[in-house]
């Protein structure tokens, strides 16, 4: 045997890790919040210098993470629980994603608007991605291709 995992049967669903998946995006969020605070730290004018980055606009990291983490979370859990793949998924997490934004401008009116924007946001992106997306068997013929093969070594009759 390989040692590699088996691929799971065509058709069979295969569950979404919630607190993982929502703690790795949570965390990769919260950096690119980081970087948005670092660039309105530097756009704005103040007299906190370099600290400005944690005590003016340090929220706007708090708020990405949360807003990614609510977003994967919420994703992998309409996934599970209605045990398929699609864009339904996304647009539950964009709407979590969004309401989260609206309720830090803290408005209702707001976080519902968000709410539905960023969750059609998203479920067309997921959408447009299953119309263009390509099977397994095609990724893995792409791969092969692009990939040199190893060369087997020549062994000679004696």
């Amino acid at each position: 045997m390989s040692g590699t995992p088996p691929e799971p049967a065509e058709g069979v669903y295969e569950p979404k890790p919630l607190l993982r998946n929502a703690t790795t995006i949570g965390l990769q969020a919260g950096m690119v919040g980081a970087f948005v605070s670092a660039v309105q730290n530097a756009l704005g004018s103040h007299s906190r210098g370099a600290a400005g980055f944690l005590t003016r606009s340090g929220g706007t990291i708090g708020t990405f993470a949360a807003m990614g983490a609510a977003f994967a979370f919420t994703e992998s859990a309409v996934a599970n629980q209605r045990e398929t793949n699609d864009a339904l998924n996304g647009i539950a997490g964009g709407c979590a994603a969004g309401f989260l934004a609206g309720l830090r401008a803290r408005s209702i009116p707001v976080a519902l608007g968000s709410c539905v924007v960023l969750g059609a946001a998203m479920g067309t992106f997921d959408y447009a991605g299953e119309i263009a997306g390509r099977s397994k068997e095609e990724k893995e013929e792409k791969r092969r291709k692009f990939f040199k093969s190893v060369p087997q070594p020549v062994h000679t009759a004696e």
